[in-house]
């Protein structure tokens, strides 16, 4: 009779003495970060900016004040940067939407200040003002084959120009109550009074119930469709850390004055244009003519009509930005906009869109665009002046695209 033995290595013991299930989870999570370095990079960055102005500024920073103020001096930037990712995703630029932006707050004044216009229907007005400036663009790039830089280019002098014709060089205001409060209102306290606004604790248990639904439910899909996923335990760690994000965020607002009302308009635009990106056939169209125009063409893709509405769109965000900053600041001002275009154009390639079209994301923009905000806010908090700040700035764009560069070149390899 004989017996089969079968000799069996020992485990490795892990150096410096630790533990082969610690180790395993830190190769996990290095392995899903390599994987998706480009997706969480910026984000990473954010985090490390943050943490970087809150140490130096004593805290300053996140103090509840500061962080609705950060909301408010950025909201009409981040307005922008979700358009402009989206034609940048298409494979063209917008010169424009600063001095558009301009020119709306221009046209909302000269309706309300001086013809006395009910603010609601001059707000429609200036929308459709803006759709229609920006269909004008779009139908010169899409169907009369300009490029988009010279075209936007022109648009950006019309417009300066037409701003200047229309406020006849002077600043005109004020704005009526009700519209400032769109720009520097905050929402309404309702229920028992706490120490906290209770309406922004409702809005921030609601949003953290939405994130974690909308993370398993893409993650379910992709596994339906035998897609790439995260692992199961890196997934987790993203779920807690997006959890605390907004925990935090949530907690820092209500403890203030609650939630802005702009902050709610940005919360509808990019819950809205990141379902029209990730699941609406226009927002796949938008992708594939960005990252290969003659295979889209090839497939059906009706490329002139997609540029075309890419840029409508583009033309009322910019009227939206412009109505906020102009009832932010409770006047029009031939100066107004200025250097807008370069912001919005900034945050999206810090967010991950490429110049060659076809990448990008709306949470990207919106990531980007607090990466330059916090800087903003964090150098001025420090004491650091505005030639730095621009120099600083200058730095972080070129960085990102480097880093976006260097991304591609590795993949490929």
């Amino acid at each position: 009779m004989s017996t089969d033995v079968t000799d069996k290595a020992p485990a490795p013991v892990p150096p410096g003495g630790g533990t082969a299930s610690g180790d395993g989870l830190l190769r996990l999570v290095l392995g899903g970060m390599r994987r998706n370095m480009r997706q969480y990079g910026m984000l990473m960055a954010l985090g490390l900016i943050v943490v970087l102005f809150a140490v130096w500024s004593d805290g300053d920073l996140l103090l509840p004040r500061n962080v609705s103020n950060l909301v408010l001096q950025n909201s009409y930037i981040l307005i922008l940067a979700i358009g402009m990712m989206l034609v940048i995703i298409a494979g063209h630029i917008d010169l424009s939407v600063g001095s558009l932006t301009a020119f709306i707050g221009a046209m909302a004044a000269v309706l309300m200040v001086e013809h006395d216009l009910p603010w609601p229907l001059a707000v429609v007005l200036c929308l459709a003002i803006g759709a229609v400036a920006g269909s004008v663009q779009g139908f010169f790039i899409a169907y009369l084959g300009i490029p988009s830089f010279i075209v936007t280019l022109a648009g950006m002098l019309l417009f300066r120009g037409l701003t200047e014709i229309f406020l006849k060089g002077q600043t005109l205001g004020p704005f009526p109550k009700d519209l400032q409060k769109i720009a520097n209102g905050f929402l309404p306290e309702v229920g028992p009074e706490t120490n906290y606004h209770n309406l922004t604790l409702l809005l921030g248990f609601a949003l953290i119930a939405f994130v974690v639904l909308q993370e398993v439910r893409d993650r379910t899909r992709q596994q339906e469709f035998a897609l790439e996923v995260l692992p199961a335990k890196l997934f987790v760690l993203k779920l807690v850390a997006l959890v605390a994000a907004v925990l935090v965020v949530t907690l820092l607002l209500a403890s203030y004055k609650g939630a802005p009302v702009v902050l709610l308009i940005l919360g509808v635009l990019v819950v809205g244009f990141g379902y029209l990106m990730r699941n609406a056939v226009i927002g796949r169209h938008i992708y594939a003519i960005g990252g290969n125009l003659p295979a889209a063409k090839l497939s059906g893709v009706k490329d002139r009509k997609v540029t075309f509405l890419v840029f409508l769109n583009m033309g009322m965000l910019a009227a939206l930005a412009g109505l906020v900053f102009a009832a932010r600041f409770n006047a029009a001002s031939p100066k107004a906009g200025l250097n807008f275009e370069l912001e919005a154009i900034a945050a999206s390639f810090i967010g991950g869109a490429s110049m060659s079209g076809g990448v990008g994301t709306v949470l990207g923009a919106i990531i980007g665009g607090l990466v330059l905000g916090v800087l903003n806010n964090g150098m001025n908090l420090v004491g650091i002046g505005t030639d730095w700040q621009q120099v600083i700035k200058g730095a972080v764009l070129l960085a990102a695209v480097g880093f976006d560069v260097w991304n591609k070149r590795k993949g490929g390899s």
